[in-house]
């Protein structure tokens, strides 16, 4: 799309509905985000303050890999309320804080661009892999500052550039390129719309927050092939089916199979190793309102 044509309404109404439809396949795969993101996972909460008896929102919590992590953190005195916009998603999320025992987390659908929280609620509010996804990433990160108490922490996870992430811009081009569809503009969400120095900075003092922190954490994709990597991506990357869904049947079988052969690049008698950077940023709600 471009800026005169993107809608983002229609783009949200979308992403819903993707997340939706690959809510189960995301679970799945949980074993394989956590061995992908842990690392960054830990970052983020040792960033937002998380610790024994802290109230958390996790906004934009899919499955809750991290939603778990913030609830063994905070123990039966804290809390951890996940948000999603989509139901299905976040009923995955509310079965995985059950079987795993934890009584401190509350599931609740929510656009992320607009919390309807409490103001001043939070400990510390964090997000993984959430914030690109958000059209106005303004409205969003405004309203998470909101939610925090005066003092309080919010930390989240994005991609860094799409060269140093080749395991997914290469994807992520090739169906640009077969789709016909242009960059996204500066602005629009996208997987690295967050990602290029100084951008997300920007965002948070925009927002207001001070006392920002930025990591960058190397996070390389190992599976046994370049194979599984597509499966994986093919399954659960919502923003992939998204841009393919001008594709007949064929033509997006062709996609894959074309990134497949792209990504076998990085195959290696050990398996498959897709270059990936995150980057974790944290920023400090102001004292006063």
């Amino acid at each position: 799309m471009s800026a005169a044509t993107f809608d983002p309404i229609a783009y949200k109404r979308t992403t819903a509905e993707q997340w939706q439809a690959a809510a189960e396949p995301w679970y799945r795969w949980g074993p394989t985000l956590e061995d992908w993101l842990g690392e960054a996972t830990e970052v983020m909460l040792d960033l937002a303050g998380v610790g024994a008896g802290a109230r958390v929102l996790d906004v934009a919590a899919g499955a809750g890999g991290q939603t778990l992590a913030a609830a063994r953190r905070v123990g039966p005195q804290g809390t951890v309320v996940a948000t999603d916009i989509s139901p299905n998603i976040l009923a995955f999320a509310e079965h995985a804080a059950r079987e795993a025992g934890l009584d401190n987390v509350r599931t609740v659908v929510m656009d992320g661009e607009h919390l309807e929280m409490q103001e001043g609620a939070f400990d510390a509010v964090v997000s993984r892999v959430g914030f690109i996804y958000f059209p106005d990433q303004q409205a969003a990160f405004t309203g998470m500052r909101r939610a925090l108490r005066a003092g309080g922490r919010l930390a989240g996870v994005v991609y860094s550039t799409p060269e140093a992430n080749r395991f997914f811009s290469i994807p992520v081009s090739i169906i640009r390129r077969r789709a016909a569809l242009p960059p996204p503009a500066p602005g629009q969400p996208g997987p690295f719309s967050l990602g290029a120095p100084g951008v997300i900075e920007a965002a948070y003092e925009r927002a207001g927050f001070s006392d920002i922190e930025v990591r960058r954490i190397s996070a390389p994709l190992r599976m046994p092939s370049a194979a599984e990597c597509v499966r994986f991506e093919r399954e659960s990357f919502g923003a992939l089916h998204q841009m393919l869904a001008g594709l007949s049947e064929a033509e997006r079988e062709e996609a894959w199979d074309q990134i497949e052969a792209e990504l076998s690049q990085f195959e290696s008698a050990a398996g498959f190793e897709g270059p990936c950077e995150l980057i974790v940023a944290a920023g400090t709600s102001p004292s006063e309102r």
